[in-house]
């Protein structure tokens, strides 16, 4: 029997998890997926996912690869996986790909959506999955602030203290905040993103959109490379990691 090389796409409320790490002490999404792995197969795995989201981050497009040797075929481990995984985790694709696919390494970008909801009563159908703030924000000055991210910069501004990472510069491909009456949509899409790089940015265009800081702000912020300078951390649980992105399709012809 071969080893295969398995992909995973997978979809998580993260309300309840202390992120997608595996962590002592502590229910994580990675746990959860590679313990249900090993009940199926029983094999023991080690499961690489391609972002390490937050405590109570979402995901719609979380990928994650494992190698294994075992009899179930490929195309079953979607529905008995879904099976075994609690109902906030789901697995919406698997493929067999090509034995040196890594869904770390071979990431090409990562894309994520903030929603924040401005409405006075609470979204309660939608408050696990947004930023509850009331008040009206200036969702086209927030558009202006957050064009200016775009592109190759040292982003050591809206990177948390605990990011011990020894580079800060990233790549921003795509900054953009979209109003739709009382929701605002901040997506972004970069090469790689530092420790609450995301919500650090989202606390800034709040700031921004409530008229408290002025547009220009935004690049002074950027340059001076002091998170203290940047606004405050914003909630876990309006964000959402949206897709990952490669190169190329790795899937296996069957």
């Amino acid at each position: 029997m071969s080893t295969r090389n398995i992909k995973l796409t997978i979809q998580y409320d993260g309300t309840a998890y202390h992120g997608w790490q595996s962590q002592r002490n502590a229910d994580t999404v990675q746990q959860q997926i590679s313990e249900s792995i090993e009940r199926l197969t029983t094999r023991p795995v080690r499961l690489f996912g391609s972002s390490r989201t937050d405590a109570g981050v979402h995901a719609l497009g979380q990928v994650a690869h494992f190698h294994i040797d075992c009899p179930v075929p490929t195309e079953n481990f979607r529905k008995a996986l879904n099976k075994i995984l609690p109902d906030d985790i789901v697995i919406t694709d698997v493929t067999e790909v090509a034995p040196d696919f890594d869904a770390i390494k071979d990431t090409r970008s990562k894309r994520y959506r903030y929603t924040i909801c401005t409405a006075k009563v609470p979204p309660v159908m939608q408050v696990r999955f947004c930023w509850h703030r009331p008040g009206t924000l200036n969702a086209e000055a927030m558009q202006t602030a957050a064009a200016c991210l775009i592109g190759r910069h040292d982003f050591k501004s809206f990177a948390s203290a605990a990011d011990k990472r020894q580079s800060s510069v990233r790549t921003i491909l795509g900054s953009s905040v979209q109003g739709e009456g009382p929701w605002i949509y901040y997506e972004v899409e970069a090469d790689g993103f530092l420790y609450n790089m995301v919500r650090n940015i989202v606390g800034t265009l709040v700031e921004i959109g409530r008229g408290r800081w002025r547009v220009e702000r935004m690049q002074k912020i950027l340059a001076a490379r002091d998170r203290t300078l940047a606004g405050s951390l914003a909630p876990a649980c309006g964000l959402c990691l949206l897709e990952i992105r490669y190169d190329s399709d790795d899937r296996i012809e069957e």
